[in-house]
């Protein structure tokens, strides 16, 4: 597909698979948009041209990896093959749960998903060299799957978060999951009660030595973002995405750049 001309020519075509949970990619796209700003965009030309999908039909990441729902690969596939034909030249999934599937669905693309996890901690351990250990917020699909486990044991660093079914991990599925209060219900009006939450369980991985936060869910993305202080400075993987995007669609960086983690 074309795209649209500026100075510096678009190599690249991003395809977004969002709509999980449905804030997800829209906090992503801000993402893009205030990071397009801040390299001197100035007109809609400016901007890269990407590919959305929002893929809401797709089953519960984290029952599927639980096996108490229906299988997420297929839909994942479907939509991301999708993009593919339409276009795009990399995929990123705003879902952190969704890369406990990577490898089945990365295997029936022709084109690469890039994956949060890796990238993130390839991300921490460049802008904080020093630090050794993180904590980690995440739903229990991404707790059960090791995902940011893995990837910060790769670059050196120790992670630091919940057991599953601790009272703890407990609280952060429902400060993402809660019918009344959270975040998948209120959307960008986070309540009081979730932030109140979060908040207590990051002071709560600082207690265990914890130097920095990882917002393992796009959830908390939108979350953490509206909170004016944390005890501890966090890292947001859409934003750590957002930036890899914009150098990929104008050939800062080249492709393909990852494995599954």
């Amino acid at each position: 597909m074309s795209v649209r001309s500026r100075q510096i020519p678009q190599v690249a075509v991003p395809g977004i698979l969002g709509g999980l949970g449905p804030m997800a990619h829209v906090q992503f796209e801000q993402c893009l948009i205030q990071g397009s700003a801040k390299r001197g965009a100035q007109s809609d030309q400016d901007h890269p041209v990407w590919l959305l999908v929002n893929g809401t039909s797709i089953p519960n990441r984290t029952e599927s990896l639980q096996g108490t729902g229906p299988d997420c690969v297929p839909g994942l596939v479907r939509y991301a093959q999708l993009l593919e034909r339409a276009g795009a030249s990399f995929l990123v999934v705003t879902c952190n749960t969704a890369h406990g599937v990577y490898d089945q669905v990365q295997a029936q693309l022709g084109i690469p998903w890039i994956h949060l996890m890796a990238c993130t901690s390839d991300y921490i351990r460049q802008a904080y060299p020093a630090v050794q250990r993180v904590g980690v917020l995440a739903t229990d699909g991404t707790v059960q799957c090791g995902l940011y486990s893995r990837s910060l044991g790769q670059v050196g660093i120790t992670p630091v978060g919940f057991e599953l079914n601790s009272p703890w991990q407990d609280l952060v599925m429902q400060s993402i999951y809660h019918p009344d209060w959270g975040i998948k219900t209120t959307g960008t009006q986070v309540s009081t009660k979730a932030l109140t939450v979060l908040e207590q369980a990051t002071s709560w991985l600082k207690t265990q030595g914890a130097e920095v936060v990882i917002a393992g869910c796009t959830e908390l993305s939108v979350a953490f973002a509206q909170m004016p202080a944390l005890p501890l400075p966090w890292v947001d993987p859409l934003k750590v995405a957002a930036d890899i995007t914009l150098d990929l669609a104008w050939g800062h960086r080249s492709l393909p750049l990852w494995q599954a983690a």
